[in-house]
């Protein structure tokens, strides 16, 4: 709980500098209310574990203000859905999580979401969202930070609509959400099996485990992403960990709107399904597309029955860029438009990346080799020595903290997401 009372600390802080300088109204102090799903009754304070709150429609009405804290007793389970509508400050958030011992507090359904978010500023921890209708946690707000939550068997695991912007997702589990919303006899239209399904700006996506967004589909036989993002712009999705997803990420966009400047790097990709595919972008040939200037660096893949990056529909290099990845596949590992055109301005931005397939449909780009990459096994992208990505990579003008590290925390320039 060492986050939740950091947080908790700088809410108390701000409200004591408020007081302290002698604002008119001073901000309430900073509550905390515990809900506990056996034991509780709402008719009680809430304000100690021996007054706790029983139901989530208690939760729903109440009033909390910033830096309020909500904690959930662990080994409690509620069904419906969890509304959280007021709204935080940067400075104090309001703080949502658990507390006691045992398995994470769970909210479930059957409802269309367990936790829908209309506020902004909320720290989230330590919840769980499992077995709703379409998401586990959906997000309307902005500033909304998601630390060790898990999602699971849902139609998405995390819903980040549109126009709710600057969030983040991190340290979280988000697992088997293998639902679909769509699934009938009219053609194209089949929707689901999204590990986080992304509508906005800004957000980041990192150090998650992701694995299991796979269903059966009757239009594309399976379906299902890891992260998919459809009218987000500037979203980093970086050093997390993804396993037998359908794919692991798809673009695109609806008219009027746009998906571009998303950043995909140092993630690792593995599967044993029967089928997947890396990344999928498109150009302004298609119905959803343009999709402008995606950046892939220091991925590891390894997908045995899938692909691995496709970009049609007038692909080129300021669609896509790929640098410093390793993709081992047993299908075609990359496809752009010039392979059929044969003009080279129909080409990816690829350069110094490791290969091994026996499908090619592009132009390896500068310093990008087609070899083994001598990954460790089949779900430990690790190099070993002697790979051909030890020292291919380099700095690609990836601007964020941890540019220089990897999933391993070292800073030498190999290609990949594990440095040698």
């Amino acid at each position: 709980m060492h986050k939740l009372a950091a947080v908790l600390t700088t809410a108390l802080t701000t409200t004591c500098l408020i007081a302290a300088a002698g604002v008119a109204q001073a901000a309430p102090a900073a509550v905390t209310y515990y809900i506990d799903s056996s034991a509780g009754s709402d008719s009680a304070a809430g304000t100690t574990t021996g007054t706790a709150w029983k139901s989530l429609a208690k939760v729903n009405g109440f009033a909390f203000n910033p830096g309020d804290q909500i904690l959930f007793k662990r080994g409690g389970s509620w069904t419906g859905t969890l509304t959280l509508s007021r709204s935080g400050t940067s400075e104090a958030p309001i703080v949502v999580g658990a507390y006691g011992s045992g398995a994470l507090p769970k909210i479930g359904g059957p409802v269309l979401n367990c936790v829908a978010v209309t506020g902004s500023d909320y720290f989230i921890g330590d919840l769980r969202a499992s077995g709703c209708n379409w998401a586990g946690f959906e997000l309307f707000g902005d500033s909304i930070v998601m630390d060790t939550i898990q999602a699971d068997n849902n139609v998405v695991g995390v819903s980040i609509t549109d126009g709710s912007d600057w969030n983040e997702v991190r340290w979280s589990t988000i697992v088997d959400n293998n639902k679909m919303s769509v699934n009938d006899s009219k053609p194209d239209n089949d929707s689901g099996a999204f590990g986080l399904l992304v509508h906005g700006d800004d957000n980041k996506i990192r150090h998650n485990t992701i694995t299991g967004s796979f269903a059966t589909s009757i239009d594309y036989t399976y379906d299902g992403a890891a992260v998919e993002i459809f009218n987000g712009n500037r979203n980093r999705i970086e050093y997390n960990k993804t396993a037998d997803n359908d794919t692991f990420t798809e673009l695109g966009h609806e008219a009027g709107k746009t998906a571009d400047d998303n950043v995909f790097a140092y993630n690792s990709v593995t599967s044993t399904k029967p089928s997947g595919t890396f990344l999928i972008t498109r150009g302004a040939l298609s119905n959803i597309g343009p999709v402008m200037r995606t950046l892939a660096v220091n991925n590891s893949v390894y997908l045995p029955n899938g692909d691995g990056w496709s970009c049609d529909a007038g692909c080129g290099p300021d669609i896509l860029k790929l640098r410093s990845n390793i993709v081992k596949v047993g299908k075609k590992v990359g496809y752009d438009d010039s392979f059929d055109t044969g003009n080279p301005a129909d080409a990816a931005d690829e350069a110094r990346g490791v290969y091994q397939s026996s499908v090619y449909q592009f132009t390896l780009g500068p310093n990008s080799v087609k070899a083994d990459p001598l990954y460790t096994s089949t779900t430990d992208l690790r190099l070993k020595a002697g790979s051909p990505a030890i020292g291919r990579g380099e700095d690609a003008g990836y601007d964020y903290d941890l540019a220089s590290k990897d999933l391993s925390t070292t800073t030498r320039w190999d290609a990949g997401a594990y440095q040698y």
